[in-house]
């Protein structure tokens, strides 16, 4: 059977970045507004790719390192 959705999501909506890193919605518009956090538009609509995420995280632990 064909599915169509798949089952990890390829791109967060703004607050599931802001549940996924337990930040404000504020701090994700700045960190996108800022570049520190990639990001397009589909619609009306902000999406964050997973791996943008995941990159953004990795940066923070080389920050902290």
């Amino acid at each position: 059977m064909l599915t169509l959705v798949p089952s990890d999501p390829e791109a967060f909506t703004v607050p599931e970045v802001m549940k996924a890193l337990r930040l404000s919605r504020s701090k994700v518009y700045d960190l996108i507004r800022t570049k520190q956090l990639h990001s397009f538009t589909s619609g009306r609509c902000r999406r964050i790719p997973v791996d943008a995420v995941r990159q953004y995280m990795n940066q923070r632990l080389e920050e902290a390192a």
